[in-house]
């Protein structure tokens, strides 16, 4: 078993100051986290590598580019592969439809974006897409939130946590 924890937009410092401590908590406790961009901030990537025990993470549209990060990585843990874009380029169709795009030509299990700080955990046509709204809970997010990916043996659990 694997515990994944998901986050995005954090956007620190623009709109928040740092990660709630509950979110710290839960970053460190992970075997790995998946961020889906708009960290803000190079101190702000910097503090969530330091909490984590790995990291895989994209780049935002707020995102320094001295961050050097791709637009798509890929994560395989527990059997279950993770496509993770940040969303914000979707060229055609919808939200949900680039990121089911993302995850196949990724040949992905699941599908993570941020961007539009809304939550989502929807099945589309056999790949799982998940956006774990604002870390920080940074506008238009009403609160933080993180999601907790829980993968064995090519079949994962999540579970929506937000304060």
């Amino acid at each position: 078993m694997v515990e994944i924890v998901v986050m995005s937009d954090t956007h620190v410092p623009s709109r928040a100051d740092g990660l709630p401590d509950w979110v710290r908590d839960r970053v460190r406790a992970a075997d790995h986290v998946v961020h889906a961009g708009d960290f803000d901030s190079s101190a702000a990537y910097a503090d969530v590598e330091s909490l984590a025990d790995g990291l895989t993470a994209v780049a935002g549209n707020t995102d320094p580019s001295a961050l050097g990060l791709p637009e798509v990585a890929t994560v395989e843990r527990g059997g279950v592969r993770v496509a993770v874009t940040h969303g914000h380029r979707a060229a055609r169709g919808s939200y949900e439809d680039g990121l089911r795009r993302t995850a196949l030509e990724a040949d992905a299990d699941v599908a993570v974006g941020g961007h539009t700080h809304r939550t989502l955990d929807r099945d589309l046509a056999d790949v799982r897409l998940l956006n774990p709204g604002s870390a920080t809970g940074a506008a238009p997010a009403r609160e933080p939130s993180v999601m907790r990916l829980t993968a064995t043996e090519g079949e994962c659990t999540v579970d929506l946590e937000r304060r």
